[in-house]
């Protein structure tokens, strides 16, 4: 059985777990340039990117600090989106997960900004 079954319910897990391959596979260019930050333990722990936690993929997540980080495109302006992304926000949190959101915009245009912020999370 896989590692990371242990963040996500197995029915929920196997469904998603090839949905976030390929989400690894074709990363927005926010996402890439962000994970160049984030892999190889760059701010002192390790994060993951596409990981399954219960019925959702998390963008990049690190497990030791309960820290999962959301890159959001345009889409996440609209009404129906904000709903559940707060929905999504309100049931990690319930367990025990900080989400923290930056726009596509603002890891592009302010990278050094966005990892600084990600830091003060991680402390």
């Amino acid at each position: 059985m896989d590692r990371f079954f242990k963040t996500s319910s197995p029915d929920w897990y196997v469904l998603l777990k090839e949905n976030a391959r390929k989400n690894r596979e074709k990363p927005t260019e926010a996402e890439y340039v962000l994970w160049q930050y984030l892999r190889n333990k760059q701010l002192g722990v390790k994060f993951l990117r596409q990981h399954v936690v219960l019925d959702y993929i998390a963008d990049f997540i690190c497990l030791e600090k309960l820290l999962i980080v959301e890159v959001d495109g345009g889409y996440h302006q609209e009404l129906e989106q904000k709903f559940h992304d707060e929905e999504r926000t309100i049931r990690l949190e319930s367990k025990g997960y900080k989400i923290i959101r930056y726009t596509n915009e603002q890891v592009l245009m302010d990278t050094e900004k966005v990892i600084e912020n990600i830091k003060e999370h991680l402390n």
